[in-house]
């Protein structure tokens, strides 16, 4: 194997510690929702670049209170801009360890990976002495299996 980036063990005790840290940071967070892809796409876009034009807006409607229409809750909109201020930092932290957590698995996968191809190689060679292998074998063949096109006629 070329490189090893990923040297250690994950044990289960530590598994199981991170699962009750991701559940005791969900159970503090109890308002947060789950959006539909549907609810999302009919929602208008926000994202990082609209924090400051959210805060520019605050600034307006608290200073000048007699522009909005009685119907517009200048309560709950501080609200959510409050909610959006103190998930920032949280947010960012979660985006962050979850980039490592992809690149430790992508890591971990890929080596784990050339080793299999390594195994698979060097079984096909021991087979070819012995064929003691054949089934081994034909399982570890299936995820390099091409799947034939029923539409195309045939030739």
């Amino acid at each position: 194997m070329s490189s090893n980036r990923i040297n250690t063990h994950f044990t289960a005790e530590q598994r199981e510690e991170a699962k009750a840290t991701l559940a005791a940071l969900a159970a503090s967070l109890p308002f947060l929702i789950d959006l539909s892809p549907e609810e999302r796409a009919a929602m208008p876009r926000f994202g990082d670049k609209s924090r400051g034009f959210i805060s520019k807006a605050l600034d307006i409607a608290e200073n000048n209170p007699d522009i909005l229409p009685r119907s517009f809750s200048l309560d709950e909109f501080r609200a959510d801009v409050e909610i959006i201020e103190n998930l920032y930092a949280i947010r960012n932290g979660i985006d962050t360890l979850l980039g490592r957590v992809n690149d430790t698995w992508f890591a971990a996968g890929s080596e784990a990976y050339a080793a299999a191809l390594l195994i698979y190689q060097y079984a096909k060679i021991h087979n070819v002495a012995s064929g003691a292998l054949e089934g081994s074998l034909d399982d570890l063949g299936r995820r390099f299996a091409r799947k034939v096109n029923k539409s195309a006629p045939a030739a």
